[in-house]
């Protein structure tokens, strides 16, 4: 499971063997978190949530914005075009 990006602590993890859409996994104290990327296009979207608090769901979620184009690109080297 490779990591392409930390938050602090905080893994972003695409998994190899992972299925469409273009989504990353964030895991860290204990907790896992899994969003959506570009759905709808620039956005990135929460789709499960394992322990985050909602604060820390939405400092999560500003740092996946940031970093969108990155990730997609990082999805798309693992899966194919998204």
């Amino acid at each position: 499971m490779p990591t392409v990006l930390r938050i602090g602590a905080l893994r972003v993890v695409v998994y190899p063997n992972d299925h469409r859409p273009a989504h990353v996994h964030v895991i860290g104290q204990g907790h896992d978190a899994v969003f959506e990327l570009n759905v709808p296009p620039g956005s990135v979207a929460l789709r499960e949530n394992y322990g985050f608090a909602f604060s820390e769901i939405s400092a999560i979620r500003r740092v996946l914005v940031q970093n969108l184009a990155f990730l997609l690109a990082e999805w798309e080297k693992i899966h194919g075009p998204a």
